[in-house]
């Protein structure tokens, strides 16, 4: 009688797991930087290399940091909904060029049109290493205080702008 027992336990104990397993949704990863302050950089604008740009110069306002590559397929898809974002006036959007050549992104931008207010370079990757980007792109939202609020893993869909991104954006605005 045992012996029948203990495989169907450790069957419905294998299902529970594949439930629980087919219910995570992978662009939804966590990050410990969310509610946490943005990491610090000081990085050079894409179309005015002798700038720089820090989280500091974005205090007190909401902003989205996009990061990007002129050879990510997934960035691709995303970059119309980012345009279209950006149209609407709603937010600061900063782009990250992650380990990208210059001229490659500045032509990519060129043809494809500029979603961002700034384009800043991450050539080597350290930045993204500081926000723990797995992959391009990725999208966090920064609120007034500089913190971390959202991190969005994957190209960002209408339905993610629509459903996610303009009410917390329009929450954290609301904040003092």
């Amino acid at each position: 009688m045992l012996k029948y027992i203990i495989p169907l336990v450790l069957f419905i104990i294998m299902a529970v797991f594949l439930a629980l397993g087919l219910n995570l949704k992978p662009s939804e990863i966590p990050s410990p930087f969310i509610n946490k302050p943005a990491p610090e950089f000081s990085a050079l604008n894409l179309n005015a290399p002798k700038e720089k740009l820090t989280p500091t110069d974005l205090k007190g306002q909401v902003w989205l940091f996009n990061v990007w590559a002129s050879w990510c397929v997934s960035c691709r898809a995303e970059h119309p909904i980012l345009n279209q974002l950006a149209q609407q006036n709603t937010v600061v959007i900063i782009g990250l060029n992650y380990k990208d050549k210059p001229v490659d992104a500045k032509n990519w931008l060129n043809t494809l049109g500029n979603p961002y207010n700034i384009s800043i370079m991450d050539q080597d990757g350290r930045i993204g290493i500081d926000y723990g980007v797995y992959g391009v792109p990725e999208t966090f939202v920064i609120d007034k205080k500089g913190l971390i609020r959202y991190k969005h893993t994957g190209p960002v869909s209408a339905e993610d702008v629509q459903q996610i991104f303009l009410p917390l954006i329009a929450k954290l605005q609301a904040e003092s």
